[in-house]
């Protein structure tokens, strides 16, 4: 066992190791928001129900995202300044919900609901699309090198984040099954329970341990491995829409 431990701390030193963990943290307590909807548009998911899921999720990273990275971080021995982790937020977060709110209460005061859910929405809906592969190239721009310089790495950061994924999501689809939901129910419910607000994960690693740090190399490799997994995630709960279908 002792041999067996030199060997792994040849291939990641304790201090990388609680620097990939800082991120992978990062990325556990930032549950999904925007992304969920890309997932629950393929998948046909319920838009009422995915905008709860969203909304509650909001929510929860408002009022528990601080306590809950500033708790675990500080278990694995490392400090994290609030006004840090209070400024991601604000700025993640906050300010693009209350630019929501505001947005559709001028909207529908001027044109009506049925004018800001039929035509201005529309408007933008490529605009996720856009902006995730934005995202991408700014993340990759800062930490190609990083990913290139340190495949194994690579490798041992992800494996963990796939297999924690298509766990979440077959606890969380199968229990809908269980209670006989419908499909248009369980595929979002499964899809947001496995995705994570990778943005703000990465946004909050650079802000704590900068561009070029474990802990955004850690979110990064989340990235990597989110969307393929997820995009594999959606073509499943298709095909196994047919179960959904309770005499």
């Amino acid at each position: 066992m002792y041999e067996e431990n030199q060997k792994l701390k040849t291939w990641i030193t304790p201090d990388l190791a609680t620097e990939y963990l800082a991120g992978a943290v990062l990325l556990g307590a930032a549950p999904c928001t925007a992304m969920v909807f890309v997932w629950s548009t393929l998948t046909k998911g319920n838009p009422a129900y995915t905008v709860v899921q969203v909304a509650s999720n909001d929510i929860i990273i408002l009022f528990a995202f601080v306590p809950i990275v500033k708790f675990l971080l500080g278990v694995s021995n490392v400090s994290v300044p609030f006004q840090t982790l209070f400024m991601s937020v604000v700025l993640f977060v906050v300010i693009p919900l209350v630019a929501g709110i505001i947005t559709r209460l001028l909207v529908v005061r001027k044109k009506g609901t049925e004018y800001f859910e039929q035509t201005f929405l529309h408007k933008f809906d490529s605009a996720t699309t856009v902006g995730l592969l934005l995202t991408l190239i700014l993340i990759f721009m800062f930490q190609g090198e990083v990913v290139l310089d340190n495949p194994l790495h690579i490798i041992l950061i992800a494996v963990p984040l796939i297999i924690q994924t298509f766990f979440i999501f077959s606890l969380a689809f199968g229990v809908c099954r269980i209670i006989r939901l419908p499909c248009d129910i369980a595929a979002p419910a499964g899809m947001i329970g496995a995705s994570n607000f990778f943005e703000l994960a990465v946004a909050v690693a650079v802000a704590l341990f900068g561009t070029s740090s474990p802990a955004a190399l850690a979110t990064t490799v989340g990235v990597l491995t989110e969307v393929p997994v997820m995009l594999t995630l959606v073509k499943i709960a298709n095909k196994l829409k047919e179960k959904f279908k309770y005499e």
